[in-house]
């Protein structure tokens, strides 16, 4: 099989490199962030590792993090195709998006499998150091990269980009040089830190502490948070208290498999945005004819319902196994929001999936896993969260990849037929493939995001709160606009409710209940909010009070895009819907995983039995989290579908040589 067989630095190599380094080399090495190539995995499967590490050192990004991915993907899969008779590079010798990267090719090597290596090497550790360069955890992020180089017997100091020599190193280099160039140029403003041209919100910026949501002028746009300490997704606390619109604007970065087909360009206070998959407008607040809720009011409604689901102490015990839960049929994805009211089960929560008996690959009954129900909704809302020592939503798809790979069933076969290939060609066609739908997903879900700049729940639930209740004239509070009352979920503050205030001065004020938010967590780590009623004004997500929602529109789901069309990519892959051996898991411990909230109170094991059923917890975790509402779900999941086999297809043209 193709692995990297590790040559160690001969001493007079060794010389050319600084004592403070290496030792520094050493005590990071020794302190755990890094360590040596482990057996049985390639070079790029190392590479790939390291960068998801500094991701999670990294702040928050998905879309920049997505384009990492993407890139490094490119740099490894060119380095190694440069040396092939059938694959094709994707940049290396091609007109890419107007970028030109020459190439006359190589010398064949003595040593192939070496030359590969020695050319990967070195075009991710140059591609990864310039990428770095700025990242909160750059001191470490470069470290580990040296040291992946030291381990190998490479020189990182070495910069030459003369490929004709037959060097591969130089080639390696080479095709760095290229993919940081193209970097530059590609729409995503990487020289401006990726920051917005254009985008302005329209909103004043909502402070959680502070009741409701006094200030909002648009109920159905974007609204910036104030904090009084801001500490994004990935842990780094920021000196920006409001954070701006992450990304708005990615619609114009180059794309992978998208296509001027897949574009409409809309414009907006004299500024053009082009859009990918454009799904149509999400619902708005709007007066409605007849008794029902309208969509929005609906949407966002059903966010509350389920935040009621996240305590494990309400006597709900639920079979988390593929007993009982995913399997989806893939055509039953409803198209608008009426098929939305059909799809999920708003008072029990989950969707129609009910499950497999048998698995396929056993022909064994799947375990039943009865847990609480509030375990089982906290972890999923925390575990796909992606948030402190997480590698983003798009890295955590390249996770479960590698997962896949190291599995003991899985024969690595392209599409699941044809010969078995060696962990490297593996895994830099598995990395080409998955990075180009990463990267894509991140366009489409951005591009919506950036235009049609949606409201997040805790704004919109807020807001609607502050009018008063829509569901009745007669009663106290009327608003057409405000928010539906549901018995047992939301209500009015009465006489006689706690809530009403010593001076009764929340009387006829809307309650939910609901899980009752940090400000009952004094120690996270060792506490319980559990749930209760709260005043509606005071609602807030399963999220920690120095992050609460991300720094962008909600519609469409990031993480609704991005795990479709990784659950698409991994099942043409592998040629099998399914993980391998018909199970795929994830281990929460006993008051050891989640980080918002002490829990679980049970070992809680999450699994799949496909790539879909996981891609359909995610979406569905993120209505648990407070995060999305279901009009932001299901079309992040089409789109998803859509760019995931797109992006295959066309990553076949290079594997195949097409």
């Amino acid at each position: 099989m193709d692995r990297l067989v590790s040559q160690k630095p001969t001493p007079r190599e060794l010389c050319r490199w600084s004592k403070p380094l290496l030792i520094a080399i050493a005590l990071l090495a020794n302190a755990g962030v890094v360590a040596e190539i482990p057996s049985g995995h390639s070079v790029a499967r190392a590479w790939n590792e390291a960068l998801l590490q500094s991701i999670r050192e990294d702040r928050a990004r998905p879309t920049v993090h997505a384009r990492n991915l993407y890139h490094l993907a490119v740099a490894m899969w060119d380095a190694w195709s440069a040396f092939d008779e059938t694959a094709r590079p994707v940049l290396l010798g091609n007109h890419y998006h107007g970028f030109f990267c020459g190439f006359d090719g190589m010398p064949t090597p003595r040593d192939l499998h070496q030359a590969r290596s020695e050319a990967i090497s070195h075009a991710a550790y140059r591609l990864l150091r310039h990428r770095f360069q700025a990242s909160p955890g750059r001191d470490s992020a470069l470290l580990r990269f040296e040291l992946l180089m030291v381990e190998q017997g490479l020189d990182p100091s070495a910069s030459g980009t003369d490929y004709h020599s037959g060097d591969p190193a130089q080639l390696g280099n080479y095709i760095a040089q290229c993919v940081i160039d193209y970097g530059l140029q590609d729409g995503s403003n990487e020289r401006a830190d990726y920051a917005s041209r254009f985008y302005q919100p329209v909103n004043p910026p909502l402070v959680p502490p502070l009741p409701g949501n006094p200030t909002i002028r648009n109920p159905n746009r974007w609204q910036p948070i104030t904090f009084d300490r801001y500490i994004d997704q990935a842990g780094h606390q920021s000196a920006e208290l409001t954070p701006d619109f992450l990304g708005p604007e990615w619609g114009f970065v180059d794309p992978f498999a998208l296509r001027a087909r897949d574009l409409t360009l809309h414009e907006r206070d004299g500024q053009r945005f082009q859009v990918y998959h454009d799904p149509g407008a999400p619902p708005w607040l709007e007066e409605q004819s007849g008794d029902e809720p309208g969509d929005y009011q609906w949407t966002h409604s059903l966010v509350l319902i389920w935040s009621s689901m996240l305590d494990p102490d309400d006597g709900v015990i639920w079979d988390i196994s593929p007993a009982s839960l995913g399997n989806n049929p893939v055509a039953s994805l409803p198209r608008d929001v009426a098929g939305q009211r059909d799809f999920y089960r708003p008072f029990r929560g989950g969707d129609p999936g009910r499950g497999r008996p048998v698995n396929p690959r056993t022909k064994q009954p799947y375990t039943p896993q009865r847990v609480p129900r509030g375990d089982y909704t906290r972890v999923v809302a925390e575990y796909w969260a992606d948030g402190p020592d997480s590698e983003s939503p798009p890295g955590h798809w390249f996770t479960l990849l590698n997962y896949v790979s190291d599995h003991p069933a899985l024969v690595k076969r392209y599409r699941g037929v044809g010969p078995v290939l060696g962990d490297l060609q593996w895994d830099v066609t598995a990395y080409l493939v998955l990075g180009g739908a990463m990267h894509d997903a991140a366009i489409a879900a951005w591009s919506i995001k950036g235009w049609y700049d949606y409201i997040r729940p805790i704004s919109a639930l807020r807001a609607m709160a502050d009018r008063g209740q829509s569901s009745d004239p007669a009663l106290p509070r009327y608003d057409p606009l405000g928010i539906p009352l549901l018995p047992g979920y939301v209500e009015l503050v009465e006489e006689a409710d706690s809530l009403v205030g010593q001076a009764q001065e929340h009387l006829h004020k809307i309650k939910v209940r609901s899980w009752r938010g940090p400000r009952r967590l004094f120690v996270p780590r060792r506490e319980v909010a559990g749930v209760g009623w709260i005043l509606a004004e005071n609602w807030w997500p399963y999220q920690r009070p120095t992050f609460i929602t991300p720094p962008f529109a909600g519609y469409v789901s990031g993480h609704s895009t991005f795990s479709r069309a990784a659950a698409e990519v991994l099942t043409l892959l592998t040629g099998d819907e399914y993980f391998p051996g018909g199970l795929g898991e994830f281990h929460a411990k006993k008051d050891r995983f989640l980080v918002f909230e002490k829990g679980p109170s049970v070992d809680v094991t999450l699994q799949w039995a496909t790539y879909r059923d996981a891609s359909d917890q995610s979406s569905l975790s993120r209505i648990w989290g407070g995060i999305h509402p279901p009009a932001d779900d299901i079309p992040g999941r089409l789109i998803g579908r859509r760019v995931g086999t797109d992006a295959f297809a066309f990553a076949q043209r290079f594997i195949l040589g097409q």
